[in-house]
């Protein structure tokens, strides 16, 4: 099987899309990420839910997780205003890694090859530089490992 035949609809957000509404259809279709296109719809990154909970969780909460049980809940429901005027670019890890773009001719290893290695939840498949689909962990497990 290659990537063409196992890749699936997947939205994608331009890196100056607001992160608000990112982080929105994250959770509105419980996606493991998003797949992140520059100004011209070539792939610039993946967006893993994950990098948003890193955003979102205050830098000294996260160097000292038992902070998080002495913050009270009304500081709590206001961590997603962190996201008001946030672009999608600011989400982003700063240092740039290698893209999780698979070819359309790609087999199932080199697929899972990449997404271990990358630890990425899912990749973007090309063909002719335009980006067909997105092939997520689940959805490549279920491939080599269905049911019953």
């Amino acid at each position: 099987m290659h990537g063409e035949q196992m890749a699936e609809d997947f939205p994608v957000v331009s890196v100056d899309s607001g992160a608000l509404e990112a982080v929105q259809l994250l959770a509105g279709r419980r996606l493991p990420g998003l797949i992140v296109v520059c100004e011209d719809g070539t792939p610039y990154s993946v967006l893993p839910a994950s990098q948003v909970v890193r955003f979102l969780v205050p830098s000294y909460v996260q160097d000292d997780p038992s902070l998080a049980r002495v913050i009270g809940e009304p500081i709590a429901d206001q961590v997603a205003d962190k996201l008001s005027g946030v672009s999608v670019r600011q989400l982003l890890p700063k240092e740039p890694a290698e893209l999780p773009v698979v070819k359309h001719d790609d087999t199932v290893l080199e697929v899972a090859a990449l997404m271990a290695r990358l630890r990425s939840p899912l990749v973007a498949v090309v063909k002719d530089g335009r980006i067909i689909g997105a092939i997520t962990a689940s959805r490549l497990l279920e491939l080599v490992a269905p049911p019953g």
